[in-house]
């Protein structure tokens, strides 16, 4: 019987690279196929949800820059 491979240690950074690739909407599918096998999906809604707060206060900055001018 042979053992199965040690799987790969789960990593925040590669989260938020796999959420930054998301929100821009291009990824190669042989790489989200192995960042579903590697990564915590605690970690993938940890980013989103600040990758979208930091979204939405970003754009909320912009729209009060514009108008002031």
């Amino acid at each position: 019987m042979t053992a199965l491979p040690k799987p790969a240690p789960t990593s925040l950074w590669r989260a938020l690279k796999m959420v930054a690739w998301s929100f821009v909407g291009i990824r190669d599918s042989s790489e989200s196929a192995k960042d579903v096998v590697r990564v915590n999906p605690l970690h993938v809604v940890a980013v989103g949800m600040a990758g979208a707060a930091v979204l939405v206060v970003g754009l909320a900055l912009l729209v009060n820059w514009v108008v002031a001018k």
